[in-house]
């Protein structure tokens, strides 16, 4: 399954159900073939996608210091795509609907 996230203000965001699912359990939706972010909760879904990035980030260069520490080397990531850029289009899309004051939908 795919997740299509669709607003009026915004174009199609296009997502794996992996990714999609992964997205919706961090803005407090359960995963759905259909659903809707409600103008009154786009901030806060902006606001924990974003919660999400800091938090993975902070334990990343945590684990890198670490690993610094121990005279380990870092495991290399071959084109790990990472929690920031797979966000980065929802965030958007969600960032025109709260401007625009439009719901966002998927699965319609």
């Amino acid at each position: 399954m795919m997740y299509t996230f669709k607003c009026k203000a915004a174009g199609d965001v296009i997502m794996t159900q992996a990714d999609g699912d992964r997205l919706l359990q961090i803005i407090g939706k359960t995963s759905a073939a259909e659903g809707i972010i409600e103008v009154a909760a786009v901030n806060a879904a902006i606001q924990a996608l974003e919660n999400a990035v800091a938090t993975e980030q902070a334990n990343r260069h945590q684990a890198g210091k670490q690993a610094s520490t121990q005279l380990l080397e870092a495991p290399a990531e071959d084109e790990v795509v990472e929690l920031h850029q797979r966000i980065w289009p929802l965030v958007e899309m969600l960032k025109r609907a709260r401007d625009a004051r439009e719901v966002v939908v998927w699965g319609v």
